[in-house]
């Protein structure tokens, strides 16, 4: 694999997966906004719990991205982040309350109530 080409993960070994729910949701986004789109999931350092969860949405993915596919949306990890993710489910909710992006998470041990920060 060169520096430029992504590595995209085959439905047997995949780190994270994407659920179909937030896929429909990213393939809206993207039709709303009239251009390809990927949701970049990254974990840092902070919030309540010791880490949080950032979603961003993003056009095009860094060298080092893994991309995870489901029909035709993409979530896209860095490689630091990656270890945290294993395992890991990208969902989306729309519930009364929220509507959001979520990360279901089985490297976790605790979270805080907004879940978004959590422990490892």
């Amino acid at each position: 694999m060169t520096d430029t080409e992504l590595q995209v993960t085959s439905s047997r070994d995949r780190a994270v997966t994407l659920s179909d729910s937030a896929a429909r949701r990213l393939e809206a986004i993207a039709e709303r906004e009239g251009r390809a789109l990927m949701l970049r999931v990254a974990v840092d350092g902070g919030g309540c719990s010791g880490f949080q969860y950032r979603f961003e949405l993003v056009d095009r993915a860094e060298p080092d991205d893994l991309r995870i596919e489901n029909g035709g949306a993409a979530v896209v990890v860095d490689s630091v982040s990656l270890p945290f993710l294993k395992g890991a489910e990208v969902d989306f909710a729309d519930e009364l309350a929220a509507a959001e992006f979520r990360v279901r998470n089985p490297n976790a041990t605790s979270s805080c109530g907004c879940g978004v920060s959590f422990t490892i």
